[in-house]
């Protein structure tokens, strides 16, 4: 589906990108190759280290939302923010379709796809 607009949702497991218009909307869902566990230790490993990013993720992430002209990146913890610096330093052609970075813990496909139609709403009148 070829769409002006796209909303992704990702954490360190998971991303779920969605390409909508005022009517329908399409998901693409990914997942890390990465094993992510719980380790109760701020600075991300058991050994005190922090985890690395995977980097493959997060271009498959940019390789879905390439259809869109306009994306806004939503999820909870730091994926979302360090999808932005990997798209900053990867493919920094492509940063200026970053319209927004939200917060966003983890609501139903519905309620991802609600919110970014009423985000883009408000983000289209701004435009002249």
């Amino acid at each position: 589906m070829l769409t002006r607009h796209a909303v992704a949702w990702l954490d360190h497991r998971e991303a779920k990108v969605f390409f909508f218009d005022r009517d329908e909307a399409e998901s693409v869902r990914l997942a890390t190759a990465l094993t992510h566990r719980q380790t109760h230790n701020k600075a991300g490993t058991m050994e005190g280290k922090r985890a690395q990013e995977d980097q493959s993720f997060y271009h498959d992430v940019v390789g879905a939302l390439r259809p869109a002209r306009e994306w806004l990146i939503v999820g909870p913890g730091s994926a979302k923010d360090e999808l932005v610096k990997h798209i900053r330093s990867h493919h920094p052609q492509l940063k200026d379709r970053i319209v927004g970075i939200e917060p966003a813990d983890h609501p139903t496909e519905a309620q991802i796809v609600a919110h970014a139609r009423k985000f883009f709403r408000a983000a289209d009148r701004m435009l002249p």
